[in-house]
């Protein structure tokens, strides 16, 4: 699998993709992302693309452009060069935060091979994600974990973070942070010990949303 920046490697996935002897169809969804925890979720970031592409892989270390939504919720950067990356075939942002026990619902288009990943941030961290990669869509329902960034230290103090009931936006402590991106280990002391949460955090259906819809989560 190859990392988002990679861009020479991802076309060379996209040519030897050509070979795959599954025909694909065009395919619009209607993704719903259930917010499970009792943090707010940033607009979700949406992408359909082929099975070659990871938009993040525990492990690695963040690109810019990930940290930026990881931090302040800021999906532009990862939009933009997701854009540019070979096997991407759609990005779509929510148009507004989820709050604790509610959804909502983003349409992107793809195909009938299409792989989907979902991305955003937990806004009352210092660089927490949500996300889930659906790569088998014959389920009913798909679970995703919160995950560090690793891109800015775990302060757990509202001096550096975004969202409510800190406002703080934009401060940055990169001294102490891991490095690396892996499964987050939450908010295990201070004031904000309330707003902590267990895995899964987010819940998604997959609708095929054209005419050939077979039902929640329609894989072909």
């Amino acid at each position: 699998m190859k990392r988002l920046g990679m861009v020479a490697l991802a076309t060379v996935m996209a040519v030897c993709g050509l070979a795959a002897s599954t025909p694909a169809h065009a395919a619009d969804f209607e993704v719903t992302i259930y917010n499970l925890s009792n943090q707010i979720f940033s607009p979700p970031v949406v992408v359909s693309h082929r099975a070659s592409v990871s938009v993040f892989e525990a492990g690695d270390a963040p690109s810019d452009e990930l940290a930026a939504l990881a931090e302040d919720a800021d999906a532009e950067g990862l939009v933009a060069l997701l854009g540019t990356v070979a096997g991407v075939r759609d990005v779509a942002v929510g148009g507004g935060v989820i709050l604790p026990g509610d959804s909502a619902t983003v349409r992107v288009s793809g195909n009938n091979n299409s792989v989907i990943t979902i991305l955003g941030m937990m806004v009352t961290t210092n660089d927490t994600l949500y996300s889930t990669r659906i790569a088998d869509r014959r389920g009913s329902s798909f679970y995703g974990n919160a995950y560090d960034a690793g891109s800015e230290a775990n302060t757990l103090s509202c001096s550096h973070i975004p969202g409510p009931p800190c406002g703080n936006g934009g401060v940055r402590v990169t001294e102490g942070a891991e490095g690396v991106i892996k499964i987050s280990e939450g908010i295990n002391r201070g004031a904000l010990r309330e707003l902590d949460w267990r895995n899964p955090v987010v819940k998604v259906k997959v609708d095929r949303a054209d005419s050939s819809r077979s039902g929640n989560g329609g894989g072909e």
